[in-house]
């Protein structure tokens, strides 16, 4: 690969090379349904971290050991055997609650998302949930959520072993306090502003004086990206691995 194509990535590949870094060291990821880039960084992670951490995949047949579903992955969680999930919602708001049904008044809604399914269950057990959302604007991240589909947080006397560790979307990465309970912008994309971040954020939020950049895919990471990763989202999103891969076929 050489250096103009090391220099060359494309968004989606900066946001599976950052939340790859966020999964660390964990030993099972799980990935829900329509998630395609966080797919794409549990197996970036799983391929620099010599088959750590276990990848199970929603919808494969090849990566997880799963025969029936959510019913398995939510017993699995429960048991403590996830240590990463990932989470979005059609509003999220500064104390990382999610909403995944409606706008407006409940009853006589302006919109109506897909429902909650198991994302409450799922943001309490789950010691790692990555919060991601590729539309930032004030009408995706509000200030406050019209429905809690799922509380960020819980009162202190609430035993809760999982919930947000970070948000990103396709300007910046947020990481989350839990103590505080409220995001921190830890860095802006390449390309973006901290005024922009600020000018598109429905919701407050902390951050340092001096805001960094997020940090580029090394060549190396782009190598792996689309010579052993592309390959194996196939099977569950070939239209996204044919958009930003340009590979197509049957994994």
């Amino acid at each position: 690969m050489d250096r103009h194509e090391a220099m060359s990535y494309r968004n989606e590949e900066l946001l599976a090379d950052t939340i790859a870094g966020l999964i660390g060291d964990a030993r099972h990821a799980a990935i829900g349904a329509s998630s395609p880039i966080p797919a794409a960084a549990a197996m970036l992670a799983r391929a620099r971290g010599n088959g750590r951490p276990y990848v199970s995949l929603l919808g494969s047949r090849t990566q997880s050991f799963f025969t029936d579903g959510g019913r398995e992955l939510f017993d699995c969680a429960g048991q403590g055997r996830i240590d990463v999930f990932f989470l979005s919602g059609g509003q999220i708001d500064g104390a990382a609650n999610i909403n995944l049904v409606s706008v407006g008044d409940y009853e006589h809604p302006k919109v109506r998302f897909p429902g909650s399914f198991g994302s409450s269950y799922m943001y309490y057990v789950v010691p790692k949930v990555i919060l991601f959302r590729l539309e930032h604007t004030r009408r995706t991240l509000v200030e406050k959520v019209d429905f809690i589909s799922a509380p960020g947080t819980s009162p202190d006397n609430v035993h809760r072993p999982g919930g947000p560790i970070a948000l990103i979307t396709n300007r910046c990465l947020f990481a989350f306090d839990r103590a505080r309970k409220r995001f921190r912008l830890a860095s802006v994309h390449p390309g973006h502003t901290v005024a922009e971040v600020i000018e598109h954020t429905g919701f407050d939020f902390d951050r340092p004086v001096e805001v960094p950049v997020t940090q580029v895919p090394s060549p190396e990471t782009l190598h792996i990206l689309r010579t052993v990763v592309a390959p194996q989202l196939i099977e569950v999103y070939p239209q996204f691995a044919a958009d930003v891969f340009g590979i197509r076929g049957r994994a």
